[in-house]
């Protein structure tokens, strides 16, 4: 029989020699120096935003090392440190907070091997201190950095500078909720290795240039809250790659490009509150991946009837309220069997409504209220009390649901009348045209009728012509 007694001792060897490699290599990395340069740059670029208080050479003397600075990441080359990624503003709890007073250095374009630069609420005064971006030297930076950010700066104002456009190896650029104005530049769409391109909630105007079709990369596109407007380029229909585009809040106008029709990757589209016209593109079924679609509040026109909606399995979320669509609703929508909301309200609709609609499995909001739609509502009781105020019906003056359902008022649909009951009056033919009350052809008066099948009172003219008031009771009695 072999001998193991020896076993644990030549593991413990093992382990014993790992760990002082391992504490070799540790006092090895954590000894690297730092590039002089590439130092001093550090210290300078973070004292024009913090202050000149900020001492950085006494407070982090090893900055990449055992006094890390936060916000600043570094990475080895050569056996130097070099910064790799420069954050500034409050994200965590012992981030840089920027002085009321900030500047851009010229040392922020020394680094060597930037790859990351973003500042988060760090200019925040527009009145009282506003900073604009450095028009300059960002060619310095074109073959290193990678992801650019500014968010929550509304002290950051001006134009976006042309700079940006010799930035070819970006593959993010964020401008969030900042006080930049201006147009687009059209270099930017020199960027081609953009992934993300998120500029929203600013203040940029002007058209949306036709060369941002050319960044065939791009994966998420956000130009909402903005300006923006004339057409939207048929060029967007070369953006393939696309997962998510927001054009919302513009004033972005004409017909939707069919060539939207090619994004077979888009998961969100949402142009809503634009000035898009021209009525719904057929392309618009060809989304196959979509789950999310919000054209709200345009002034778009046509009817549903135009898109064969049970193409689009993948949806979610529908909004396509107030578009003054006309027509009806097709019983294509009711099998969208994956989706959850579904705005149709605000628009000109007519006709009668599917009860198929009930019947979609996700479900969980219809707005339909705001339109003509007309006839009887066929949903269960269950299915009112399910919803509650989240089926919208209500203000289409001809739409009503039938006696016996939604007894209660916690189990009926919201703001929409019951059914008039058919009142036969005793000892009149129902066929007869002899005349009572004022209606034409010698029919009741409608809102008579109308009154009379609910139990009200209603108004009649006695022998001298004076209005008077009969209860429904004593005027089916005297008749």
């Amino acid at each position: 029989m072999k001998n193991f007694t020896n076993i644990p001792r030549a593991i413990s060897v093992v382990v014993l020699l790992f760990l002082c490699a391992w504490c070799e290599g540790q006092e090895e990395t954590s000894a690297a120096p730092m590039e002089k340069t590439e130092k001093e740059a550090l210290y300078s670029t973070i004292q024009g935003f913090v202050g000149n208080w900020w001492n950085g050479s006494d407070l982090y003397p090893d900055p990449c090392g055992w006094t890390p600075i936060q916000g600043v990441s570094c990475d080895l080359f050569d056996g130097f440190w070099y910064v790799t990624a420069l954050h500034i503003g409050p994200l965590e709890e012992n981030s840089l907070d920027c002085a009321p007073e900030v500047e851009f250095r010229p040392d922020l374009f020394a680094f060597k091997r930037l790859k990351s630069l973003s500042f988060f609420s760090c200019f925040v005064s527009p009145s009282l201190h506003p900073v604009s971006l450095p028009a300059d030297s960002w060619e310095t930076l074109s073959s290193i950095l990678e992801s650019l950010e500014f968010r929550s700066n509304p002290g950051l104002t001006g134009q976006i500078p042309t700079g940006f456009g010799h930035l070819r190896n970006l593959q993010s650029l964020v401008l969030l909720e900042n006080g930049l104005t201006g147009e687009l530049p059209a270099n930017i769409g020199n960027l081609t290795n953009l992934r993300r391109l998120v500029l929203s909630a600013n203040g940029f105007k002007g058209q949306i240039p036709y060369s941002f079709g050319g960044l065939d990369k791009l994966l998420i596109v956000d130009l909402s809250k903005n300006s923006l407007s004339g057409p939207l380029p048929s060029t967007f229909g070369g953006l393939t790659s696309l997962l998510k585009l927001d054009l919302s809040s513009n004033q972005i106008e004409g017909k939707i490009p069919s060539e939207i029709g090619n994004l077979r990757n888009l998961t969100l589209l949402d142009l809503s509150r634009n000035n898009f016209t021209g009525g719904l593109t057929q392309s618009l079924e060809e989304l196959c991946s979509l789950e999310e679609l919000l054209l709200s509040n345009n002034p778009i026109g046509g009817d549903l009837s135009s898109v064969e909606w049970h193409r689009l399995q993948g949806l979610v979320i529908l909004d396509l309220s107030n578009l003054g669509l006309t027509a009806g609703i097709p019983d294509s929508i009711s099998g969208l069997k994956r989706l959850r909301f579904l705005g149709l309200n605000d628009n000109k609709l007519t006709g009668n409504l599917s009860p198929k609609l009930a019947a979609m499995p996700s479900v969980g909001a219809i707005y339909l209220n705001g339109n003509n739609l007309t006839g009887e509502l066929k949903f269960s009781e269950g299915f009112y009390g399910k919803m509650g105020r989240r089926f919208g019906a209500w203000n289409n003056p001809n739409l009503c649901y039938p006696n016996g359902v939604g007894g209660s008022a916690s189990h009926g649909p919201y703001g929409v009348r019951q059914c008039h009951q058919e009142v036969t009056l005793y000892g009149v033919d129902p066929d007869s045209k002899s005349s009572l009350g004022n209606g034409p052809n010698g029919s009741l008066n409608q809102n008579s009728q109308s009154m009379a099948s609910l139990g009200f009172p209603v108004y009649g003219a006695d022998v001298f012509g004076c209005l008077f008031l009969v209860p429904t009771s004593i005027m089916i009695l005297l008749l």
